[in-house]
């Protein structure tokens, strides 16, 4: 008989797979609209994709991963408040 770990752990996979993925192709698209100068929605877009791969770093218990990415939330906060 299965554990309740072993049916939950593809089910996790699946969803960490969707967050990074979706993630990297916001963040991609924050990239676009950088370059394109289209503000503030690079700014928006990096807010998700930021969100989403702090997101995937508290999934996978990486504080490395967590960290970069709460400094550049943080900055990003830093940025548009005082603009």
């Amino acid at each position: 008989m299965p554990s309740d770990i072993a049916i939950q752990r593809p089910q996790h996979d699946r969803i960490v797979f969707a967050v990074k993925w979706g993630a990297s192709i916001i963040q991609i698209m924050g990239y676009t609209a950088t370059g394109f100068g289209w503000t503030p929605w690079n700014l928006y877009l990096f807010l998700i994709g930021v969100l989403g791969w702090f997101a995937v770093g508290a999934m996978w218990n990486d504080k490395a991963l967590m960290l970069v990415h709460l400094v550049a939330l943080g900055a990003m906060i830093a940025g548009m408040a005082s603009g």
